[in-house]
């Protein structure tokens, strides 16, 4: 009788083959494609124009907080689009013919409490540099 973890032995292979095949393509590539660096290739790149100051200058908060509305109102758009797409089969689902569409104003509801919140903190404001927020 064949030990029980022998039956894991052509997944543990696979996996190795996997490791060698990856680690291979990495070693073909350092040998073929030997870069020369020079001044022109390690200079930043940016639309042509001739970098000016530094890349490590702090940035406001604000860039980061309008990034993390847009992933907020991304992630809106992704429940709304299947919600919408079988809204009439709500109907059947719950027997209750506004179920899918109460439950869909609570949503927006929380979304809109949300949204009302970071006018009033001011995050949309570009207008004023205010140093706390």
């Amino acid at each position: 009788m064949v030990p029980y973890y022998w039956q894991y032995l052509p997944l543990l292979m696979q996996i190795v083959a996997v490791f060698l095949l990856g680690l291979g393509m990495v070693a073909a590539s350092w040998f073929v494609g030997r870069h020369r660096n020079s001044v022109t290739k390690l200079a930043a790149y940016e639309c042509g124009i001739v970098a000016v100051g530094d890349a490590r200058q702090r940035f406001s908060v604000r860039f980061y907080l309008v990034a993390v509305l847009f992933i907020l109102f991304d992630v809106e758009a992704v429940f709304m689009m299947p919600w919408a797409v079988v809204y009439r089969k709500l109907y059947g689902i719950t027997g209750s013919r506004l179920f899918g569409f109460w439950e869909m104003v609570v949503y927006l509801g929380f979304v809109a409490v949300g949204l009302y919140y970071i006018v009033r903190k001011g995050v949309l404001n570009w207008s004023q540099d205010k140093a706390d927020l």
